[in-house]
């Protein structure tokens, strides 16, 4: 009895770009699950539980599901579709126009197509998320902002640690974006 020989490569996603390494593409996965967490607590909120804001706050309850879910939900989708763009790093579909796209499918772009905005991506993420950790913890954990650690409706005990959980992981996403713009950068400098 014979059996099939085992590989011991790891399967890589079929529009792997070939050069990149493995800790790039484990690093975009990284960057793309950043914003995971926070995008959940919000569509929790836009389906109406209770996230322990208070009546004045606009992310109480009593206003949700309903017409303000909508802009909750089109937040979240536009922040999943940025934290995709990441894979985008260290795919041919960040280095090719899609082959559906009339008479420009399958043409290679220049490489600050990509560089420059997530060159700037990467520089304003860093800045708000660090910019928002450094206010809560100023104000002894109210929330990420000033505008709502003044405010008395804000999140407490359980609920604040279940929001701050959530946003945790967008610190990461700003530096992670940096590291595979620059890597983006040399790669395609140095192999076209």
């Amino acid at each position: 009895m014979t059996s099939a020989p085992v590989s011991t490569a790891r399967a890589q996603a079929p529009d792997a770009v070939p050069g990149v390494s493995p800790w790039l593409n484990r690093i975009a996965v990284l960057a793309s699950l950043t914003v995971l967490p926070s995008c959940l607590w919000r569509l929790v909120i836009a389906s109406g539980v209770p996230m322990g804001w208070g009546p004045g706050s606009d992310l109480h309850h009593s206003y949700y599901p309903g017409r303000e879910s909508l802009v909750l939900v089109f937040v979240t989708v536009l922040q999943e579709c940025l934290g995709l763009l990441s894979l985008g790093l260290v795919r041919h579909w960040g280095e090719q126009l899609p082959g559906w796209i009339p008479r420009l499918g399958g043409r290679r772009f220049h490489p600050l197509v990509a560089v420059v905005p997530a060159a700037l991506g990467a520089l304003v993420l860093t800045g708000i998320t660090f910019l928002g950790a450094a206010t809560w913890s100023e104000v002894n954990a109210a929330t990420w902002s000033e505008v709502n650690a003044a405010n008395p409706d804000a999140p407490t005990g359980p609920a604040l640690w279940i929001f701050t959980l959530s946003y945790v992981p967008l610190l990461l996403w700003g530096p992670l974006l940096g590291v595979l713009t620059v890597a983006y950068w040399r790669r395609r400098r140095l192999h076209g």
